[in-house]
């Protein structure tokens, strides 16, 4: 494809921010906000391109001269100093990482190297070349389950699965490089995002795919275990905030303030997709599985940000946008890697 005469000075008087895992689900949906945003700025998207990353999710914005994907892993020391060296990006978010907790108990080894060893290698390059800003996108896991309070920022982190340990990991990490080498870093950590383009191994896209199949849907246990759900935008809009104002060795909670048990949100997505009960199958619950999550979001509020998005009219949006976009999760759940994900899970439920 032929560059534009003026693509190059385009880009160079253009705030550069480097987004890793920008083919998944939050980050497409991070890219094309920002783009939609900042009229300045341009994104450089690395992308290994593993099962969940999917770069169908950005064709709106792939012909954009101010968007860029290499396809890379973070785990690739040479590779990622090689693209820091020549895009030079100022501002670095990332959101690369192995996230299916039923994934890290089949595997966790790949959970330790993507989310540690990859952390690693990014904060390394992003001190070599100068980064004005590192964000670490976590996850309310690291925190463990809570009981009746709700977790802040200062509170002590107790992960309970291997996902979640490898998270916080990269927490702790990210800690010791601004505190170590004085790396402008800082964290958020977000409740369960739904949405559009969400990888359909994850319980709300996983519910609504089957059941617009006509197929049952499986909870864990009696299905009383809570999650504190936001919208992905509603992320987002978060993420963007702290990035901009938050200060730097800080972590900040983004939560959407919607505690609900599984068999809540399931009831929900029996109704929008039209199915009772019946369609339920309750099953052994996995091991290490937190009963609770909450989070306490006083110091993002306190930036300017607040969720937007009622949660029933979001989950009505988001059974919509999969209904009508079944080409896109059919394509994904046909896949052999998937289906041969899905027998594994069984097996370790038996």
């Amino acid at each position: 494809m032929r560059i534009p005469a003026n693509f190059i000075n385009i880009r160079s008087i253009m705030t550069k921010i480097l987004i890793t895992g920008g083919a998944g689900f939050i980050a497409s949906n991070f890219i094309r906000y920002i783009l939609e945003k900042y009229d300045d700025y341009s994104v450089i998207n690395i992308d290994k391109l593993t099962y969940a990353g999917n770069l169908y999710n950005l064709r709106d914005v792939e012909r954009d001269p101010r968007y860029k994907f290499i396809r890379g892993n973070i785990c690739n020391k040479k590779a990622i100093e090689g693209i820091f060296k020549r895009e030079m990006p100022e501002l670095v978010v990332n959101f690369a990482a192995a996230t299916n907790v039923d994934q890290s108990i089949i595997e966790p080894e790949v959970f330790t190297e993507t989310n540690v060893l990859g952390v690693h290698i990014l904060l390394e390059a992003a001190r070599k070349f100068g980064i004005k800003k590192f964000l670490q996108i976590s996850t309310d896991e690291v925190y463990g389950s809570a009981d009746e309070h709700k977790f802040k920022e200062t509170d002590n982190i107790s992960p309970n699965n291997p996902y979640s340990s490898s998270k916080a990991g990269a927490d702790l990490l990210a800690r010791s490089y601004y505190n170590t080498f004085g790396l402008p870093v800082v964290v958020t950590r977000s409740s369960n995002n739904f949405g559009s383009f969400q990888f359909p191994e994850k319980l709300i896209p996983f519910f609504i795919t089957n059941l617009l199949e006509n197929k049952k849907v499986t909870l864990y246990g009696d299905g009383s275990n809570i999650r504190d759900w936001i919208y992905v935008l509603d992320n987002c809009i978060g993420i963007d905030i702290v990035l901009h104002k938050g200060n730097v060795g800080e972590a900040y909670n983004i939560g959407g303030g919607n505690e609900k048990s599984n068999l809540e949100v399931t009831k929900l997505i029996l109704q929008e997709t039209g199915k009772d009960e019946s369609f339920i199958e309750y099953v052994k619950d996995r091991p290490g599985h937190d009963f609770r999550y909450a989070l306490d979001t006083t110091k993002t509020r306190k930036l300017g940000w607040e969720p937007k998005h009622d949660f029933e009219e979001a989950i009505i949006q988001t059974v919509s946008w999969y209904r009508n976009n079944g080409s896109w999760w059919k394509r994904i759940k046909s896949k052999k890697q998937f289906k041969n994900y899905k027998k594994q899970l069984k097996g370790i439920l038996k």
